[in-house]
């Protein structure tokens, strides 16, 4: 086994890419956020570039839109290729900075159309973002699509609350629930890291 070629790639689709070229620089209300955000869950499993999920950064108060990031698991054989990362670190990547949190930076809102899973959550408190808005925390996910989502803390929003960052749970709920009827209908590859289980 050759050690030469030690890096590796990932990158947004470029219906993704082409989608926020094309979306106004800003969206103001936070419904509007999540409508696109699941949006975007919905287009990345139509166009075959990942699973049914999408993250997006944004300025809280302005609703600028920083970028919106989708699951690339299996396009680019990277586990760790989920949305929440994908955007967090596009975001960052694009800012310039590490920390989503920094002094003389605007409050950064996370928006993901689903309670992020155990991997994800891990790496919520570290990008520095102020607010996450989920669609929801419930079974669904899980019992609708089959992915296992891991050992998320039970209390997940207050261990997210007492490191200072706020979330709003539940919005657009069913639109989301929606998207995942529709994934396991289409008869994909669901990936967990255990499938003999």
């Amino acid at each position: 086994m050759s050690y030469t070629d030690m890096n590796f790639t990932l990158d947004l689709p470029q219906w993704a890419v082409d989608e926020l070229n094309n979306m106004p620089s800003h969206i103001e209300s936070l419904e509007d956020r999540m409508a696109t955000v699941i949006e975007f869950s919905r287009k990345n499993f139509q166009h075959e570039t990942g699973g049914p999920f999408a993250a997006g950064v944004f300025e809280r108060d302005s609703g600028k839109v920083i970028v919106i990031g989708v699951n690339r698991v299996v396009p680019y054989n990277c586990s760790a290729a989920h949305a929440e990362i994908m955007g967090l670190s596009l975001a960052q990547k694009k800012l310039g900075t590490f920390d989503l949190g920094g002094a003389g930076m605007p409050d950064y809102q996370f928006v993901v159309n689903w309670r992020p899973c155990a991997m994800c959550y891990g790496a919520i408190p570290w990008s520095g973002v102020r607010e996450v808005v989920v669609g929801g925390d419930g079974p669904e996910l899980e019992e609708i699509t089959g992915f296992d989502e891991g050992p998320c803390h039970p209390d997940w929003i207050t261990e997210l609350n007492k490191r200072g960052i706020n979330v709003i749970n539940g919005l657009l709920n069913e639109k989301a629930i929606e998207v995942f009827r529709e994934y396991a209908a289409s008869d994909p590859l669901v990936y967990n890291g255990r499938l003999a289980d």
